[in-house]
């Protein structure tokens, strides 16, 4: 078995810490490779061995050290999926664009992922065209959230959560300064998430 340079192991953990304090995330090793000069195969080899030794913690994909885990104890990774239409329902497919480093002090801890709005359906509510929204998962949502939701025909859009005591239903409401934009009363609401902050361009 070849034995791999300790001070190649130092760079590449090095690296890696490096990168996550600038980025938030682990670098790819591909990244890795040409940072230390090896190819990619020998730079995936580097990172088991390391990850054996003790050196790091990698899974396959994350990189983890003792400096990055004090850092990530304090922020989430939230991964940009797609859009989200704040109008009529559309279908949007889900696929991830990057992740996004969440501070913990700004946006507290939770399940996050990220959609971009369209539409203006929810200006009034302070979401423009745009706007990053972050999402969190797997709580109960309440009457007065505003919500990812699906409808009846498994489309997608961000509204506010509310309740009509004389059809004795929830529905989808929108606020809007644009007359074209209405409330939505699906037959079945299927919330996504909570929209708990909106990250916007100045």
């Amino acid at each position: 078995m070849k034995k791999r340079s300790p001070e190649t192991m130092k760079k590449i953990r090095d690296f890696a810490e490096q990168y996550y304090t600038d980025y938030g995330h682990s670098p790819s090793t591909t990244m890795i490779a040409n940072e230390v000069g090896v190819s990619r195969g020998t730079a995936y080899k580097y990172l088991v061995e390391m990850n054996e030794k003790g050196i790091i913690s990698y899974d396959g994909k994350q990189i983890a050290t003792a400096l990055t885990q004090n850092s990530n104890a304090d922020r989430s990774m939230a991964p940009i999926v797609g859009t989200i239409r704040c109008g009529s329902p559309e279908e949007e497919r889900e696929e991830i664009q990057e992740y996004v480093s969440l501070p913990a002090s700004i946006f507290g801890y939770g399940d996050f992922y990220i959609l971009k709005a369209k539409g203006d359906s929810m200006n009034l509510a302070g979401i423009d065209e745009g706007d990053l929204i972050v999402v969190e998962k797997g709580v109960q949502e309440r009457v007065g959230d505003i919500v990812v939701a699906l409808d009846d025909d498994n489309c997608n859009t961000l509204k506010r959560l509310a309740y009509d005591k004389s059809r004795r239903k929830h529905y989808l409401q929108a606020e809007s300064s644009n007359p074209a934009n209405h409330d939505l009363y699906p037959r079945r609401i299927s919330v996504q998430g909570i929209a708990r902050n909106v990250i916007k361009k100045l």
